[in-house]
């Protein structure tokens, strides 16, 4: 039986639980995890005053109730698997390094900065800077996947250095802007200025956007690539219907206020 984490008392103030991860309560008694500290606010509080804690810690946490007051959870975790039955708060798995994270509502802003590795799956909308660099930094996710069935905010990669976002719905503004490498995927509708100052990497999109003066449009042609990673989101649950994956993709380079090294690709089916 899976250790099973349920909130029974809404934080008035968020609360900083980086403490729920699964290799961090791996091996620990209910008594144990319940006397855990968190942050509620200024005042450091036991784990057990908001959750009722349940089940075995053995690699796997499950985690239930209305989380959007709770943030951090699972941030730097670096095996296991933790699921939210529920929306969830900000900087979900910030700065992970492996295993698996699924939410099953929706998910606050800063899902995944600074991640370095393993998979993040927002069943619902994800909010703001998915993915990206906590401000200050210069640089972002620099590994492993985030995937929002739904929609996503503004910023999503930004100062991204490597691995995947997939996006099933809508996009904000400045997707992907200061950009370093890596791969971001919208299959709905792209917000305005994306790839904003990008050195590398791309920028995949199935709807036409406005694409920044600072880019140039090079050629129409099918990436092979992109059928590896498309084939690959289909297999994550995204919908991809084949005529992505075969078809053509006009490919703009930029940004040229930088290297001009990256690329947007928009699907020309």
């Amino acid at each position: 039986m899976a250790l099973t984490l349920t909130l029974r008392a809404q934080p008035d103030v968020p609360l900083e639980a980086e403490v729920i991860r699964p290799d961090t309560l791996s091996g620990k008694g209910e008594k144990e995890i319940a006397a855990l500290f968190a942050m509620h606010g200024n005042r450091q509080v036991e784990l057990g005053e908001f959750f009722a804690v349940s089940g075995k810690a053995n690699g796997e946490i499950r985690v239930e109730g209305d989380l959007r007051k709770v943030k951090l959870i699972g941030a730097g975790m670096a095996a296991g698997k933790l699921t939210v039955h529920g929306n969830v708060g900000a900087h979900l798995g910030a700065v992970m390094t492996g295993g698996e994270i699924l939410v099953e509502g929706n998910a606050g802003d800063w899902v995944g900065p600074e991640m370095l590795g393993g998979r993040i799956t927002i069943k619902g909308n994800a909010g703001h800077m998915a993915g990206s660099a906590y401000r200050g930094s210069r640089i972002g996710m620099m590994g492993g996947e985030i995937v929002i069935h739904g929609n996503a905010g503004n910023e999503t990669g930004s100062a991204m250095r490597n691995g995947l976002i997939a996006i099933g719905g809508d996009c904000g503004d400045f997707a992907g802007v200061n950009m370093l490498a890596g791969t971001v995927v919208v299959l709905g509708q792209m917000g305005n200025r994306f790839g904003a100052g990008m050195k590398r990497g791309s920028i995949v999109m199935m709807h036409k956007a406005e694409v920044l003066p600072t880019f140039t449009f090079a050629c129409t042609y099918r990436p092979l690539f992109l059928r590896l990673y498309l084939f690959r989101l289909r297999l994550l649950g995204l919908p991809i219907p084949d005529s992505y994956i075969t078809g053509p993709y006009q490919r703009w380079s930029g940004d040229a206020v930088e290297l001009n090294r990256g690329e947007a690709l928009i699907f020309d089916g």
